[in-house]
C-alpha cells in the first residue's frame, strides 16, 4: 500500500499548478497570441513551466503507487503528459506554440476533472 496523504498532497500541487496554467492559457485565441508579444511569449514560459512541475509530479506519483493509481483514470493520456514534460525540458527550442495551444484549449478541463475525482475517490 502506498502513502495516500503523500499522494494526496502532490495531487493538491497538480491542480494548483493546471489550474495557474488555464488561467494563462485564457488571454490565447490562438497559438501566434503566445508569440506575437513579450507578454504572450511570458505566458507561455509559465505555462510550460507548470507542465514541467505537473509531468514531474505525475511520474512521482506513478513512483509512489506503483504506477497502480493513474491507470484506473485511463480518460487522461497519463504517458502524453509525462512526456510533453520531458520534452519542454530537453527541447524547449523546439517548442511549437500550437502545441501547448492545444494542450490549452482541448486537455487542461478533462485534466482537472479527472484529478479532483482522484482526489474524491482517495477521500472515500
Amino acid at each position: 500500500m502506498y502513502d495516500k496523504t503523500l499522494v494526496h498532497d502532490i495531487l493538491g500541487q497538480i491542480i494548483d499548478a493546471v489550474e495557474i496554467a488555464k488561467e494563462r492559457c485564457a488571454f490565447a485565441k490562438s497559438q501566434d497570441d503566445f508569440i506575437d508579444t513579450k507578454e504572450g511569449q511570458e505566458k507561455l514560459d509559465g505555462i510550460c513551466m507548470k507542465l514541467i512541475a505537473v509531468g514531474e509530479s505525475l511520474k512521482k506519483i506513478d513512483t509512489i503507487t506503483d504506477k497502480v493509481l493513474l491507470e484506473q483514470y485511463p480518460q487522461v493520456e497519463w504517458r502524453k503528459i509525462k512526456g510533453i514534460r520531458d520534452f519542454i525540458s530537453h527541447h524547449y527550442f523546439d517548442l511549437d506554440a500550437e502545441v501547448i495551444f492545444s494542450i490549452c484549449q482541448d486537455h487542461m478541463d478533462e485534466l482537472l476533472l479527472t484529478l479532483k475525482q482522484i482526489v474524491k475517490d482517495l477521500n472515500q
